[in-house]
């Protein structure tokens, strides 16, 4: 039995669902989202609230329906809310700040790495060592944020690099350590 396919997922107030096959819009006041699902799993919109069922228990039928569940109330949280993740520089000399839409990165190569924001992300530096990335898709949101974290990312000897914000880096001693 799937739990979270089970779960109900309230739609907020200003947030719209509409049908079309198996593609489903989720229109808030943070964007509009569409996404295509599978047509075995029917949704049912009663109100405010929306349900998914699925048509066996086959193993392949439980996970399409959790997965289904998760990625629709992900939809409605992204544009009713957001999504946000922050991370942070830790190094001598390493900066971050916006140009445009850019994110030009400072950090210890022998050039600024470039970054430009996609559709529908964008990127926020509240300090020169901090940088937000916020959208209404939490897919998108996250490969952003990875591909910012990948250009340096943290390294256990002295911790520099690029990191999430509340990542625990595990720190080694070195060749001096005894």
């Amino acid at each position: 039995m799937s739990r979270i396919g089970n779960k109900i997922v309230v739609l907020p107030a200003g947030v719209e669902v509409t049908q079309k096959g198996n593609d489903i819009t989720v229109k808030g006041p943070k964007g509009e989202l569409t996404r295509a699902f599978s047509s075995d799993i029917k949704m049912n919109i009663e109100g405010s609230e929306v349900t998914f069922t699925r048509p066996n228990d086959s193993k392949e039928m439980r996970t399409i329906h959790g997965t289904t569940r998760a990625n629709f109330n992900n939809m409605v949280v992204g544009v009713s809310e957001g999504f946000q993740k922050a991370l942070e520089l830790i190094g001598v000399g390493y900066r971050a700040q916006l140009q445009g839409s850019k994110l030009v990165l400072n950090v210890g190569y022998s050039h600024p790495v470039e970054i430009v924001a996609p559709e529908g992300i964008t990127i926020e530096v509240p300090a020169n060592t901090q940088v937000v990335v916020k959208g209404s898709n939490k897919e998108v949101v996250g490969e952003v944020a990875a591909k910012i974290r990948s250009t340096r990312p943290p390294e256990p000897y002295k911790g520099k690099g690029i990191r999430y914000v509340g990542e625990y880096v595990r720190r080694k001693e070195g060749k001096t350590g005894k």
